[in-house]
């Protein structure tokens, strides 16, 4: 497995916000996390079963976590079939970090509450050491 896939794979099982309000939940890509309680809440619960409507921030973890499949999907198609557009593959994670700056800033809007977007910190961090080389060599 090349590191560029495995630090991709790992962005799946670290926290993508850290969200405060009195206690901290987790927002992974796959679920919300509550470590005081156990409780562990799956996006396809959170977006199906609990509730109907949401706010726009609320909504931004969803499209975040459709963006990380399509980047998944592409690396591995780049490493079985050797079919990648890697600036695809950089700006859908772009936009999955976005996402997550999203979700943030809407927590952070309420009273007694704010969240930290560790996941676009991280994904930006992936983009620029594993993409941007390529990137930018294509376009010189």
């Amino acid at each position: 497995m090349s590191r560029r896939l495995a630090a991709v794979l790992a962005l799946a099982v670290v926290p993508w916000t850290v969200a405060v309000a009195g206690t901290v939940t987790f927002v992974f890509p796959f679920a919300l996390v509550d470590p005081n309680t156990g409780a562990v809440t799956t996006i396809f619960d959170y977006y199906v079963r609990y509730t109907t409507t949401l706010p726009q921030y609320l909504r931004a973890w969803g499209i975040g976590v459709g963006c990380y499949l399509g980047v998944v999907a592409s690396v591995l198609s780049g490493r079985v079939w050797d079919v990648e557009d890697r600036r695809v593959t950089a700006g859908l994670l772009v936009f999955a970090g976005l996402t997550q700056l999203s979700l943030a800033y809407g927590f952070s809007r309420q009273p007694g509450r704010f969240g930290v977007p560790v996941g676009t910190v991280l994904c930006l961090a992936v983009v620029w050491w594993y993409d941007w080389p390529a990137i930018r060599l294509r376009t010189e």
